[in-house]
Formats: structure tokens, sequence, C-alpha cells
């Protein structure tokens, strides 16, 4: 014994979080007001559904809204699930596609659009008669427009772009704004901000009599457009200077003006507005009730907190709030009538609830809903520390590490580490709840979570030094970072395990094939393997991405070739488990299979997991539970035993 604490090997120690509680989690989404500021929805994934659940600022206790519906839309990555007026809820129904109608008092939900293709981000007009959305059908996407009774067949509103996103009214209910952009580009590179004018005749749906272009600068990417109460001005985000910042748009006058500083102004860690918008109803700012403030999230080395600045531009700064101690914060709505707040909020130790908060009382936060039965005392999970590390070429790259925590246990020696990787590639790990993590640093694991050069919340400029060196420059970041942590005695170099999905599975593959030896063991799920069918058997979303990625075909076949990890899985030697769903659209099954078919060859240890049911990412209780299994399972066997 040491202390009250019991000797063990790391990776050994008894955990609170097993793979049957992983699974029991609540994924909490987005979070709305209804248009009187009384009554909060918000979304929660239980196992495989999506299920709507209402709560009023009374002392009523929250009620399902949605009872045989799966609530989920299916445009993209999905997102855009809902919106609440005038007494009502609209949502994206997953298994039809369609938009329904559900009063929150009571009755059954109505159809207010027909069954095809896929329906996302509904937005109510002002005077709650109408209902303007994203569509998409047979790889046309669109912005259409149908009737809150659904007493109209559906109309196009706003064609001719690849994608559409984050439709808004103007208070005037004559107005839209939205975001769309075309191949090759993502939402992150390049997109134009568009204001609409409606033509409005009772007989019939209203249309589109003008369209105007107010942001449409090459290479400069604008998001979440929204109109200030008085109808005055239209805020969005936008990286015009490297950047993500909040800008404000004046109708009047025409005039462009941002209001958050530049972090070229402020400390030696500058941080970000906004997040990639990977999917519809991204929403990272909120405007209060009078208009003359905004709520926003800012975003430094991967801590999220809330911050304030007027309408003038005057004053941003953080705000002190009982929120303080969440280190993310997402969704954030202020009420239309006052000033409550509600958010979907996180810390390392706190895992996500949905919470609300009156800004002008020192009363502490409502806590609505919580991903999980919080039984785990807090001081057992680990703390995130932002660390940075250098690659080869003097670039500055940054991470988070998770040291191993748990109060009942001590280990002799150096811990084992698990370097995880995280999809996109134009993604972040935050200082989040993250159950994956703890997963492992309450069994005595460290965990680094690399923010490769090409990740978000960093800058434009990070971001785009992975555009032509994806297989290259987050290889070298994670093997590099695991080094950094080897060398300041923080990891067992003979205990190093390499772990990621998607395009961060890709990573782990190209790992394994370019530093054998290196790594212990890999764990890959649902990883990018062969470029070029990735290139043609992808979704609509991602179908070009790989052009700024890697190079647009047939020009750049020599790298897609040099890069893609089934052409060179012939030396991987080192233990590796796939995980995979047999139902991916993303990174379809065959992409593992390839894989593991060499393994199989040569003789390689293995293990292939294909799960029935599942696309890109777990979403069934059953699964989650069978994964984690598999995972502890094959770690004890290569890494922790061997």
């Amino acid at each position: 014994m040491h202390g009250s604490t019991t000797a063990r090997p790391y990776g050994l120690w008894d955990s609170p979080l097993t793979p049957a509680t992983m699974a029991l989690s609540l994924r909490l989404g987005d979070v709305q007001w209804d248009s009187d500021g009384q009554t909060l929805v918000w979304l929660e994934g239980r196992s495989d559904r999506g299920v709507l659940v209402a709560q009023g600022l009374d002392a009523d206790a929250p009620r399902d809204l949605t009872q045989t519906h799966n609530v989920r839309a299916m445009v993209g990555y999905g997102g855009g699930d809902f919106t609440v007026a005038h007494g009502h809820v609209y949502y994206a129904e997953k298994e039809s596609g369609r938009l329904y109608r559900l009063a929150l008092a009571h009755g059954e939900p109505q159809p207010v659009s027909p069954p095809f293709g896929a329906a996302a981000a509904p937005a109510v007009s002002p005077d709650g008669r109408w209902l303007v959305y994203v569509h998409t059908d047979h790889r046309v996407d669109m912005l259409a427009l149908v009737d809150t009774e659904g007493e109209f067949w559906p109309q196009k509103l706003a064609t001719g772009a690849d994608f559409y996103m984050q439709p808004v009214w103007h208070p005037d209910g004559r107005r839209l704004a939205w975001i769309e952009w075309d191949h090759p580009h993502m939402p992150w590179d390049s997109t134009r901000l568009l204001l609409g004018t409606l033509h409005i005749d009772a007989s019939r749906l209203p249309t589109l009599a003008r369209q105007t272009v107010l942001v449409a600068e090459d290479g400069v990417a604008v998001s979440e457009p929204r109109f200030t109460p008085d109808g005055r001005y239209l805020l969005y985000i936008s990286d015009a200077d490297g950047w993500n910042r909040l800008y404000r748009y004046d109708l009047h006058s025409g005039e462009h003006r941002p209001l958050t500083p530049s972090p070229a102004e402020r400390e030696a860690s500058p941080g970000e507005v906004g997040r990639p918008a990977w999917q519809q109803g991204v929403r990272t700012y909120t405007i209060s009730a009078d208009g003359r403030r905004i709520l926003y999230t800012y975003n430094q080395e991967g801590f999220i907190r809330l911050w304030s600045v007027t309408i003038d531009g005057d004053t941003a700064r953080p705000l002190s709030t009982p929120l303080d101690r969440y280190t993310d914060l997402m969704q954030p709505v202020l009420s239309p009538h006052h000033d409550r707040l509600a958010a979907v909020v996180a810390a390392p130790a706190i895992p996500a609830r949905v919470v609300s908060l009156e800004l002008n009382s020192s009363a502490p936060e409502r806590v609505h809903a919580r991903s999980t039965a919080e039984r785990i005392p807090a001081d057992a999970f680990s703390r995130p520390e932002a660390i940075r590390w250098t690659a080869a070429n003097g670039d500055t790259v940054y991470g988070l590490f998770y040291p191993p925590r748990n109060p009942a246990f001590h280990s002799p020696g150096k811990p084992p580490l698990i370097v995880l990787v995280h999809g996109g590639p134009t993604s972040q790990a935050t200082a989040t709840y993250n159950a994956q993590v703890q997963f492992f640093t309450t069994r005595g694991f460290g965990v680094l979570a690399v923010n490769y050069r090409g990740s978000t919340g960093y800058g434009k400029a990070y971001l785009q030094k992975l555009y032509g060196n994806w297989g290259v420059y987050d290889v070298e970041d994670t093997v590099r970072g695991a080094q950094y942590l080897v060398e300041t005695g923080r990891a067992d170099p003979e205990r190093l395990v390499v772990m990621g999905g998607s395009a961060g599975g890709f990573t782990v593959l190209l790992c394994l094939i370019r530093h054998p030896g290196f790594f212990r063991a890999g764990l890959c799920l649902y990883g990018v393997s062969n470029l070029f069918t990735l290139a043609t058997d992808t979704h609509k979303f991602e179908e070009r991405y790989l052009d700024s990625l890697v190079g647009p075909l047939p020009a750049a076949a020599p790298l897609y070739r040099e890069r893609s990890p089934v052409f060179h899985a012939a030396q991987i030697r080192d233990p590796l488990a796939v995980f995979q769903g047999e139902e991916d659209r993303v990174v379809p099954r065959d992409q593992a299979d390839t894989i593991v078919e060499s393994l199989r060859r040569r003789g390689v240890p293995h293990e292939y997991h294909l799960y029935a049911g599942e696309g890109h990412g777990w979403r069934k209780a059953e699964t989650i539970e069978r994964f984690y299994t598999a995972v502890m399972r094959f770690l004890q066997r290569y890494v922790l035993l061997s």
C-alpha cells in the first residue's frame, strides 16, 4: 500500500467507467427557447434514437415530446435537427426525411413536408406562417419553403449552389439571410453570405424576388448569420483576417465592421470565435433581447469560455458567471424576452449538461439535463494540460495532455500513453468532458490528444498547413508529440499506442506504416485507407475535400497512391485492431476489409470488429459496450501484458 492507495501496474487500475456505463451516456445536442421564453427544448441522443425533451421555467419535470420518431436531420453530417416557435417544435425525422410540427402542450406530430430527400435547419418566419429549410435530394441541395401547417407542397426558394446552410429570417418576415458554397470548397474554406427579399402573395407560398451577395471573397469563409431583434444589423462570423471573428453588417449603410478584436492584438495565446461548420445548426453566439449585447464562445487552445461584446463593438471581455467552471460551452442561446442563457456545457471532470442561467442574478445555473448519472467523484478524472511541441520545420504544434488519474491506485515507473488523433482532419480536441479519454486515464494510461497542423482553433494559417500535406504533417505531429512526452518523462517509450477514427484512423495506419516499432499497437476506427475510393465513394459533402488536402485528380494521382495506406499495408507489422460500421457511407467498409485482408494474409497480430447497423461512429448502446470491452482486451494482450 502507498498511503491509502493500492499499488497496481499502469493500465490495470480498476475504473469506475466500465464499458457498460460508457454505453449508458446520453448525447446532448442543440437547445432552444420557445418564442415566449418560457419553455426550453433540447435534443437527447439515447442509443441510436434522437428524442426531443421540453421543460418550462416553472418547477415541472422535463418531459419527452417525441416518442416514436427518431429526431435526426440527415443532410451531410447532420445537425439543424429542430427549431421551436410559437408553442410548436419543428423537427426532422430520420427514417422518412420529413419535417414534422408538434405542439409543445399536447397532440400528435403532423408532417409538413413530403417523405423524400432529407431536410435540416428549419427556421420559422416571425409571424409563424412559413418554414424555410435546407433540403437535399439526389445530390441536389437547395433552400426550400413550406407553410407551417403543411397545406402547400414545398417550393424551391434558392437553388444553384452546391450547398446551403443556416437560413435565418429578418424580423420583418420579408427578408432572409443564408450561407452557400460550391465544390471544391469546404465551409471553412470559402463561402458566401446572401440576403434575399421575398415576394409575398397571400394565395400561395412566398417566392424569392431578389437576392444580394453580401460577402463573397475567394478564400474567405463566413458562417452563422443572425439578425438583431431591431432588424438593423446582420451579424456573422468571418475569417477574413485569418482568424474567425464576429462581424456586423449594417443593413442601412451597407458597412461591414468587426466586433471582436483581432487575436493579433491580444495575448500570446490567441483564440477564435466560432467552430468549423461540420454540421447544420452550429451556433456559437447569441444576441440579447434588446439587441445591445452579444454573448459568444471564445476558444483558446481548446479551452472555451463565454465572452461578451456590445453591438457597437465596445468592451469585448470574458463574462464572469457561475458557468466559468465549465471549459466547453456549446449552442448558447438567450431567451427572446429576458437575459436567461441556456447552453450545453461541460468540463474535463463534469459530463455534458443542459443548463440555464439568469445573467442578472447571483443564483447558480439550473441544470435541466445530465448526460450521465454523475456518480463518479470529480477528483477521479484527469484534467488536461495545454502543451506545445516543435515540428521538424520549426512550426509549433498543439495538444492536450491528460495524465493518468485514479485516487485509488498508484504505480511505479512511467505510464503507457495513448496518442489520440482526432478526425476531420479539420477538427480540434477541446477541454471538454471526454468519456473516452477518461476511460483510459482512470485505468492508468496517459492520453495525448493531438491538434496537429490542420486543426481548427488556431487560425486559418494553421488549418491550411495541412493542405497538400495530409498524410505528412498529421503523421509527423503525432509521432513527435509522443516523443515529446517520452523525453519529458511523462510516458513509457515501450508502451505507446496510437488511436483514431475516420481521418484519425488514416493517420493511425500511416504512423504504423512509416514508423514501424515506434508504437506498440494501433487502434483504427473506420479509418480511411484508400484515397482514390474515398474521392469517388464518399458522400457529397466531402467528395472534393481531397482536392485541398492532397490535390485534384488526375494530376495528383501519384500522391494519392503514395499516401493511401492500402498500397503500403505490407509494411504494417505492429498489432492493430480495426473497428468498422457496416453501414458507413462516409468511409465504406471495403476500406477496412482491404487492410484486414493484408494483415490476415501476412499473419500480423490483429482484430477486426464489424458492427451491424452502425455508420460513421457508434450510436447503439450495445455497440459502445462491445467496443470498449474489445479495446481493453486488445490493449491488455498486446500492450500491457506482453
